[in-house]
């Protein structure tokens, strides 16, 4: 199984580094909500299909918010005091996404739950294309808009701190 905090070359010594490899992980179990859709067609709510429900559930519900967390609570809290108007924009729609992707992330938790109870008709190709488009492009939104940022206006005292605290949210040191 794959460990959503492990990563083969980044820590939390480098933190944004550490939230573009979330980001990566993101694209990734976004994706496999597609591929799950088309493997639920041809085999139905077989074994697999489970699996791959269970890891995107697994993600999702564990991964995904403490990424949230670590980027609302310390990454943006840090840099809305320093941000220019624009910068500050950006930051503030970033943050309402993230509300609106956790709506919908749990109307495809919802659907990925009925996978795993055995139901192969809840998670939709409508559903599981809207949530493969639609977190990426936040992710890549936030590398594009603000990471870049992030390395201008912040010391590397507050981004040790950013990454300790990151570590700590996951009961690590």
């Amino acid at each position: 199984m794959l460990n959503p905090f492990e990563t083969a070359s980044v820590t939390f010594a480098t933190p944004l580094a550490m939230l573009v490899a979330c980001h990566d992980r993101v694209r990734h179990y976004a994706a496999l909500t597609r591929t799950l859709v088309t493997h639920l067609e041809q085999h139905g709510a077989d074994a697999a299909a489970i699996a791959g429900a269970q890891s995107i559930l697994r993600y999702f519900d564990v991964a995904a918010p403490l990424h949230h967390q670590d980027e609302d609570e310390d990454l943006f809290a840090a840099m809305l005091p320093l941000a220019d108007p624009t910068l500050r924009a950006h930051i503030e729609a970033i943050m309402a996404e993230h509300d609106t992707l956790g709506a919908l992330w749990q109307e495809v938790r919802q659907a990925l739950l009925a996978v795993v109870a055995g139901d192969d008709n809840q998670l939709t190709h409508a559903l599981a294309a809207r949530f493969a488009q639609l977190y990426p492009a936040h992710a890549l939104r936030e590398e594009e808009d603000i990471y870049p940022y992030a390395k201008v206006l912040l010391d590397e005292a507050t981004l040790a701190e950013l990454g300790r605290r990151m570590a700590a949210r996951r009961g690590q040191r």
